[in-house]
């Protein structure tokens, strides 16, 4: 048996059983794709966050960095990458003050924000587009106005109760291909308040999205005409977001909560696959 340590770390929430659940597996060395897939759709959480150690010669780089749903490889992940941060400042790296992924989407940097921990993250400012037909319907509810982010579509709602009555039709939605759908409006306690859904990713509601903050953030910070933003998901589990925009960048900040710590055991011959 291959042992691999687990922790499962309840990222943008001070308390257990809240926020999104995310699964972190360090590793020395990448085992198969098919294998990080399998481990992946055991943990059966939105996300399972797997790194290995850089290259000793690679002084800009901490860890390499990657994401799988259940279903999928994922190019970018909020809540993974803070849970990760944590696993490492926490457990594996002592009091350091960040630490440094290599990922698909480029370099990502998790610090110490005061009681929390912020993403250093790209942003992807969304443009308006034509909503595809027969979104709205499988939506529930007609957005106000439409906009697209590439992998991730934006739906504008007209206010906080609207985005929490939504009930999505999770099928119709899987017919419009691998893409998220982003449900915002102006939240009554916070700046903005969402909701994720990513059917054709294996997850048909996301609990908290730190990734679709790299859309929202900058629509609501041109919206708002301010920088600084506190945000809220409304899914079931619920999740805060603290966001502070810095040019093409976006710092996305929130509290992490380890809820499990344990091994997972891989049969030495699934490893091989």
């Amino acid at each position: 048996m291959i042992r691999i340590p687990y922790l499962q770390i309840n990222a943008f929430t001070r308390q257990p059983f809240h926020g999104n659940p995310a699964a972190v597996c360090p590793l020395d060395e990448w085992l198969p794709d098919a294998v990080l897939q399998a481990i992946a759709r055991e943990n059966h959480v939105s996300e399972t966050a797997f790194f290995i150690p850089a290259a000793d010669d690679d002084n800009e780089v901490d860890f390499h960095l990657r994401w799988f749903t259940p279903e999928v490889e994922v190019d970018l992940c909020g809540h993974a990458t803070l849970a990760a941060g944590h696993a490492i400042l926490s457990n594996l790296k002592g009091r350091g003050e960040a630490v440094r992924f290599q990922s698909q989407s480029g370099l990502l940097i998790v610090t110490r924000d005061d009681d929390r921990l912020a993403l250093d993250f790209p942003t992807r400012a969304p443009t308006r587009a034509e909503i595809p037909a027969g979104l709205a319907e499988a939506m529930g509810h007609a957005p106000q106005d439409f906009l697209t982010g590439g992998r991730d579509h934006l739906l504008i709602y007209e206010d906080e109760h609207a985005i929490r009555a939504l009930e999505p039709d999770f099928e119709a939605l899987r017919a419009h291909g691998r893409h998220g759908f982003i449900a915002t409006a102006p939240g009554d306690d916070s700046d903005f308040v969402s909701r994720c859904f990513f059917p054709d990713f294996g997850i048909d509601e996301d609990p908290v999205t730190g990734s679709a903050h790299c859309v929202l953030g900058p629509y609501w910070a041109e919206r708002l005409g301010r920088s600084r933003m506190f945000a809220r998901q409304l899914s079931r589990r619920g999740g805060e977001l603290w966001l502070e925009m810095r040019d093409d960048r976006i710092h996305i900040a929130g509290h992490c909560v380890e809820v499990i710590a344990g091994e997972m055991l891989v049969p030495e011959e699934v490893s091989e696959e």
